[in-house]
């Protein structure tokens, strides 16, 4: 072979593996669609599906304990009065490991939610509770507390045996090495299968899930007493929101410290105005002036720029004050941010705190009554027997408004946040029963019924107008009430020093 041959076929040689290494290249380098078409590819229908029609889907994955691969399924289904979530289940054929896991199906919610259940007899630990990946859990009777951990579905009793399996899975070993320890680990767990086997003197049971992103749920049941189910939503603070990924640590330590600069550019603002007014001032002691500095701005919206508390961007807030006749100053607030969308609407209540708190009763018995102003307070309850309507404190967060924009304000929430009527999972007996409360409250809405409205305020910062001012309404009682020890505690009033 000549010079010139294997010239030739070193740059063949060379040709083929650069043609080689381009294809490893785009290979390793595939486009989204075509990896997005791959993991498509390998997903399975199994054929099974739940009362919705949603079908249960198959995907080969790798197990963690064996290095070998399983598989998982999973489901997207809708829970009734909640929405809608992800159910995962991984099952390992070659270690035989197993687990499940719940997933949201929805972005983080505008605010954190709080849910509290009463169990007062044995079926209600058959309750049906979602609990997401950020969810605390809390029995208070118990004093029992489980952090944030996977995301589940399950009930409450599978929440308290999932405990005892953990506290007696070394109990043996604890028996031998720590006696004591072994001891302790028996009372609680003792204590456990006391509250459910509902053994006298131990019901009821106080559950209660934390959730800062918002996508946890305890199920609700209709009809039910309103002392039973409660729900509540807050705004969260901001280490929840680093917590969640919404925003991160810089961001917060950024905002605290132009927060603290700004208070101390203000602070040294009023000593340097303060200084000047006396320089200037007389020698001789001067009284009150008819002359102010401050404008009367009692009629005007007053807008100031603010920091929205969901991501720390700048926006604005309007400010109304507002005089209520024969009541009170309140404080009309709202918020809105053009970054992330969040908006808040409150009415704040000025002056002491009342040593009583009030009931206000007033029967709607004709049409003209739903344009009454309303003022529903953050500590005040709503009550009314014949919708079969009861708004615990803290629902609705603080409401100005009319009568019939606070029912329009009720229906919109049950449809949108809490419940849904449309839901295919829902048995016709339920669903019968919300169509006809949606009806009852429409007709009311409408004028076409009368109705009772019970507000208890343990602050007294609550309002129903008295179209016969000054004199007494006939369809409205108002009554004081001393606060029991209970109310005093939530609001924080019994570790209040006023000396």
């Amino acid at each position: 072979m000549n010079n010139s041959d294997s010239h030739i076929d070193k740059k063949q040689r060379l040709s083929m593996s650069e043609e080689t290494k381009n294809n490893q290249t785009q290979e390793a380098f595939a486009t989204v669609g075509d990896q997005a078409q791959s993991v498509d590819n390998s997903v399975r229908q199994t054929g099974a599906a739940d009362a919705e029609g949603h079908p249960v889907q198959e995907v080969e994955s790798l197990c963690m304990h064996c290095g070998k691969n399983g598989t998982t399924r999973l489901l997207l289904t809708r829970i009734p009065y909640f929405r809608e979530v992800i159910i995962m289940s991984f099952e390992c054929p070659h270690c035989g490991f197993k687990n499940s896991e719940v997933q949201p199906a929805a972005q983080v919610a505008e605010k954190g939610s709080r849910y509290v259940l009463k169990v007062e007899d044995k079926k209600d630990f058959n309750r049906q509770v979602v609990k997401s990946e950020t969810a605390t859990v809390k029995f208070n009777e118990l004093d029992i507390e489980i952090p944030p951990k996977r995301g589940q579905l399950i009930n409450i009793e599978g929440i308290l045996q999932e405990m005892i399996t953990d506290l007696e899975s070394d109990q043996e070993e604890r028996k031998r090495v720590q006696p004591e320890l072994y001891e302790r680990i028996q009372e609680v767990t003792n204590k456990i299968n006391s509250y459910l086997n509902a053994e006298p003197g131990t019901l009821p049971l106080t559950v209660s899930v934390d959730d800062p992103a918002g996508n946890s749920w305890i199920e609700y049941v209709p009809g039910e007493p309103a002392h039973k189910w409660a729900m509540y939503e807050y705004n969260r603070t901001a280490e929840q929101n680093v917590y969640l990924g919404l925003i991160s640590a810089d961001d917060v330590a950024k905002h605290k410290q132009e927060e603290s600069e700004s208070k101390k550019q203000a602070t040294d603002a009023n000593v340097s105005s303060n200084l000047n007014k006396k320089e200037d001032a007389p020698s001789t002691v001067v009284g009150l002036s008819d002359a102010t500095e401050i404008e009367n701005l009692d009629n005007e919206v007053q807008t100031f720029d603010a920091t929205c508390s969901a991501c720390y961007k700048p926006c604005s807030t309007h400010m109304k004050s507002v005089d209520i006749p024969h009541f009170k100053e309140v404080i009309i607030m709202s918020t809105v941010c053009d970054h992330c969308g969040y908006k808040s609407n409150e009415v704040k209540t000025g002056g002491e705190i009342p040593k009583k708190g009030k009931r206000i009763v007033l029967k709607v018995t004709d049409p003209e009554d739903l344009a009454r102003d309303i003022l529903k307070s953050e500590t005040c309850g709503l009550n009314i027997p014949e919708l079969n309507l009861d708004l615990t404190p803290g629902t609705l967060g603080g409401r100005f408004t009319t009568i019939e924009g606070l029912l329009n304000q009720v229906s919109t929430e049950l449809h949108t946040r809490v419940f849904t009527q449309t839901s295919d999972s829902m048995d016709e007996e339920t669903k019968a029963r919300w169509v006809s409360f949606f009806a009852k409250l429409q007709d009311a809405i409408d004028g076409k019924i009368g109705f009772t409205i019970d507000m208890e305020d343990p602050l007294a910062a609550s309002y129903i107008q008295n179209v016969y001012a000054p004199d007494n309404d006939p369809n409205m009682t108002i009554e004081e009430f001393d606060r029991t020890y209970e109310q005093n505690e939530g609001l924080g009033l019994n570790d209040m020093k006023t000396d």
